[in-house]
């Protein structure tokens, strides 16, 4: 059964919340995916549905394959506008921190908006050890994506199945499908495809979805996966483990546009001899490196231990502040320690 830690006082002090609501504000990670902003937009929908003045902040753009979402041309980009940003923190009465265990996972830019804001609270997040103090935390990762924990919150336990419309049904199944990998992981509840039954009878349609989220590339999409595949990657039978780079340059040369290479760690997994697989991609001064793994190997304690991350067991991602060359290096001095919990 999934575990949902969220009390009859907590639903009582949300609907209170709620309903005494002028401002709301719903803030997610950065460098966002289909699931921050699935169940930002599944709030978003349900607060303007009720003619609550609502603003969805994301840190930085979200993929270019996402656009197509409703109500999606309505998000503000702290980085396009950070004075806008901060205004909207900083005077609403109610804040949502979406699918984020920590203030500093929205970036240096708005993690000290989100600490200084006087608003009553609510995390709705599936991420483990929740690091931020809020009136009401709604946080398990034990659930398949925030989008789904969304519509728990507001049909679920606030008890407004009337309210659900096409668009925050549309909104959390992007949410569910995305985070899960097209149901390919953290899919075993059978919570998950019940919510998924209902999202369809609400109008949504499945097959036009995938179409939207995965037959959507551009074509710099494709050419940085060929050069991944082909060019970019190592097989370390020793550790049953692989890794892909991709280097500035690289980017440059395929004209790389954010949320170009989502998903494309996944791929070493693919593999039936890899139990762990890593992406590092180039930045300025630093490196971006997602992990990925099957079965019991935890990499959201590997990337916490050795580079500060974090995520879920089996999903998880890093930053390395120094050269890609050298990222890659420890990478493979420490995989040395996990050598025969990885053969085995």
């Amino acid at each position: 059964m999934t575990m949902e830690i969220i009390t009859s006082k907590d639903i009582i002090s949300a609907q209170d919340a709620i309903n005494r609501s002028k401002r709301i504000a719903i803030v997610s990670h950065y460098n966002p995916d289909g699931d921050a902003v699935g169940a930002s937009l599944a709030l978003y929908h349900f607060f303007k549905n009720r003619n609550i003045s609502v603003q969805v902040i994301l840190p930085n753009p979200y993929p270019d394959f996402l656009e197509w979402m409703s109500g999606s041309d309505q998000i503000l980009v702290a980085e396009d506008d950070m004075r806008s940003a901060h205004r909207f923190i900083k005077e609403a009465d109610l804040l949502f921190v979406v699918d984020m265990n920590a203030a500093h996972r929205s970036g240096n830019a708005l993690e000290g908006a989100i600490l200084k804001s006087s608003a009553f609270k609510i995390m709705i997040d599936h991420h483990i050890n929740p690091d931020l103090e809020c009136d009401i935390q709604f946080s398990t990762h034990q659930t398949s994506s925030s989008a789904e924990l969304v519509y728990n919150f507001l049909f679920k336990y606030l008890n407004k199945q009337e309210e659900l419309t096409k668009e925050i049904a549309e909104s959390v199944y992007v949410g569910i499908i995305t985070d899960t990998g097209s149901l390919s992981h953290m899919c075993n509840q059978p919570e998950t495809y019940v919510t998924l039954a209902k999202l369809i009878e609400c109008g949504v349609d499945g097959e036009q979805i995938h179409r939207n989220v995965y037959d959507n590339y551009s074509e710099a999409r494709i050419r940085l996966l060929g050069l991944s595949l082909c060019n970019r990657l190592t097989v370390m039978p020793e550790f049953a483990t692989s890794y892909m780079f991709l280097t500035k340059q690289d980017l440059l040369m395929c004209n790389y546009k954010r949320g170009d290479t989502e998903g494309f760690v996944n791929y070493g997994l693919t593999m039936k001899t890899v139990r762990f697989t890593a992406f590092f991609i180039e930045r300025d001064n630093k490196v971006r490196i997602s992990f990925r793994s099957k079965g019991n190997f935890d990499v959201n304690l590997f990337a916490r231990e050795h580079f500060g991350g974090g995520g879920h067991k089996n999903a998880s991602a890093a930053y390395y502040n120094d050269t890609l060359e050298n990222a890659i290096a420890y990478f493979k001095e420490v995989l040395k320690k996990y050598t025969k919990e990885l053969k085995n």
